[in-house]
Formats: C-alpha cells, structure tokens, sequence
C-alpha cells in the first residue's frame, strides 16, 4: 500500500472549532464519496488535541508550531481506480473545498510507503 499524508493548517480566518466540525462533517463524507474515483482504500483523519502538552514538548525541542492535524489516504497500487474524467472530477471537487478550510502555504503533503517496525496493537 502507498499512503498519503497531508499534514494540515487551518486557514486564519476559520476558527479552530469550524475547521475540525468541517474536516470531519462536510469534507470527510466529500472524501467519502469520491473514494472509489480516487482509487482510495482508507482515509483516516487525525485532529490535533492537548495544545498545553503539544506546547511544552515543542519547546524544548524548539519546533515549529503543529500542524491542526493529518489526513492519511492509503492506495492500493494495483487496485483499479475511476475513469480519467472521474478522478479529474474527484480532485477538481478535493481542492475547491479543501481551500475553503486549509492554509495550503503552511501544509505539506507527501506519499509514503509504511515500514513497521513493531505492532503491539494486534
């Protein structure tokens, strides 16, 4: 599987409330409904908690401010996908919203390719 993470800030004029209600209740079920255009297998959404603990440990690191939160959208390459024009369609109605309630100048996104190094969940 190939993954992409989308390491994610909010706009400046949305408030942090609005941006995690809109990630997770209008651009969520969006991804959703594009899934199989996109070739998608899963899509996680990791939002960003505990901003004292986050503040203290970024401190005595000296980092940057964290990001609001990570997507993570893995893909199977060998699955089929949609057609052209479906994934045109699908990506063109991504990023319309996705401007809406992300700052893409201070995001980054990147595919991955997982190596686990251990796994005690299972």
């Amino acid at each position: 599987m190939i993954k992409l993470v989308y390491c994610l800030t909010r706009r400046e004029d949305v408030s942090p409330e609005e941006f995690y209600r809109y990630w997770l209740e209008e651009h969520g079920p969006k991804v959703r409904s594009v899934a199989k255009a996109i070739g998608a297998a899963r899509y996680v959404q990791s939002h960003t908690v505990l901003p004292e603990q986050n503040e203290a440990i970024r401190k005595t690191r000296g980092l940057e401010p964290p990001y609001d939160g990570i997507t993570e959208v893995w893909y199977d390459p060998d699955a089929p996908g949609g057609t052209p024009e479906e994934r045109a369609a699908a990506a063109k109605l991504l990023l319309e919203d996705e401007s809406t309630f992300i700052d893409f100048s201070r995001s980054r996104v990147f595919m991955t390719e997982e190596h686990v190094i251990f796994d005690y969940t299972r």
